[in-house]
């Protein structure tokens, strides 16, 4: 859905903060934003980066940093070449798998600063009468070991945390239930990682209280989110049923302030 169509979504589930946090993309930020004070709600700038550790995907966050900032500017148009290259090849191994798809609007969708990825081939297999289903798509063809898997190059988690850190804004380890990579953390936050997603909508209680404490242990603050998808048959669900109190969003927030403070672009 449009950024406009989210806030209108986000106020009617009754949420008076949020953040819409795409992948390696901010352009939703600035209609968001424009709807967000007509609809009289508080948008967070946000997004979702992708870097790379161990040789498989890390999601990190970043909240309230600066949209101009040229470094994040920057970073985000070498992100934005790295899914391209991805497309192009998965688009490539697919042809050569006997299932062809038509890339032509996948790279028409990013040239107007959508994320675009497997989600999208996913939806072009699907359109291609190759697959039922998304979930199929993945299985079958898009999966991490499947036969159209193409790796993803980039940053390090710790090139992406200095990265949000120089935009001013604060790094959160998202969904750390899913990306089961705990090994790892410590060394997130010795790179100055600021945050864990302890809520999620995918943690249920015994995981989100394992994360809190390991928050607590390794003095990290705690974010959350309802990774929101939209209706796309990907984890659908109502906007609003993960929340963060005001406590924990108040530190979020007075770290957010420090980190401005001291930014150096």
């Amino acid at each position: 859905m449009s950024p406009s169509e989210l806030v209108l979504q986000a106020r009617a589930a009754g949420l008076s903060h949020f953040s819409i946090t795409d992948h390696d993309t901010i352009a939703g930020l600035e209609p968001g934003a424009a709807a967000a004070r007509a609809a009289g709600v508080t948008l967070i700038p946000g997004i979702e980066i992708s870097a790379v550790a161990d040789g498989r995907d890390v999601h990190v966050l970043g909240y309230f940093f600066d949209p101009d900032a040229p470094c994040l500017r920057a970073f985000l148009a070498q992100q934005r070449q790295e899914r391209l290259r991805r497309v192009r090849e998965m688009g490539a191994r697919l042809a050569e798998l006997g299932a062809p798809i038509d890339i032509a609007p996948i790279l028409a969708d990013a040239d107007c600063g959508k994320s675009v990825g497997r989600p999208q081939v996913a939806t072009a297999l699907q359109s291609a009468g190759h697959v039922a289903t998304r979930d199929e798509a993945f299985r079958r063809f898009l999966e991490s070991g499947a036969p159209a898997f193409i790796p993803r190059c980039g940053a390090t988690p710790a090139d992406v945390i200095g990265i949000i850190h120089d935009a001013g804004g604060i790094a959160s380890l998202a969904h750390p239930g899913l990306t089961k990579r705990d090994d790892l953390i410590p060394a997130f936050v010795a790179a100055g990682l600021d945050a864990l997603e302890v809520r999620h909508s995918d943690h249920d209680v015994i995981t989100e209280a394992k994360y809190r404490a390991m928050a607590r242990e390794l003095g990290v603050l705690v974010s959350g989110g309802s990774d929101f998808h939209g209706d796309t048959g990907y984890r659908i669900q109502k906007l609003g049923i993960v929340t963060l109190d005001s406590e924990d969003y108040d530190r979020l927030r007075e770290k957010a302030e420090r980190h401005k403070d001291t930014r150096t672009i």
